[in-house]
């Protein structure tokens, strides 16, 4: 599937906008990254296994904050960072 990258993550993907990975679910799609993408998903999963505070996923527009979301070879999934600052 289709997965539109941030842009403070892209350095994880050799720049790319727009990658494409694999996965039934949101957790095995944050893995498949992980290995074309050493350390992308350290970013965006903690050591828990949830998703970061600051980190949001996009299922063909609609978000969601469960791992165990399916996902499927046609969706695009994107992620978002929040921004801060001051």
């Amino acid at each position: 599937m289709r997965v539109l990258i941030p842009t403070p993550l892209r350095s994880y993907t050799g720049g790319e906008a727009t990658v494409i990975a694999k996965g039934a679910t949101l957790g095995e799609l944050a893995s498949d990254l992980d290995r074309k993408y050493p350390g992308l998903r350290f970013r965006i999963i903690d050591e828990q296994g949830s998703i970061r505070p600051h980190i949001r996923f996009f299922v063909n527009r609609v978000p969601t904050r469960n791992l165990a979301s399916a996902v499927s070879e046609t969706d695009e999934v994107m992620i978002v960072g929040a921004l801060s600052g001051g």
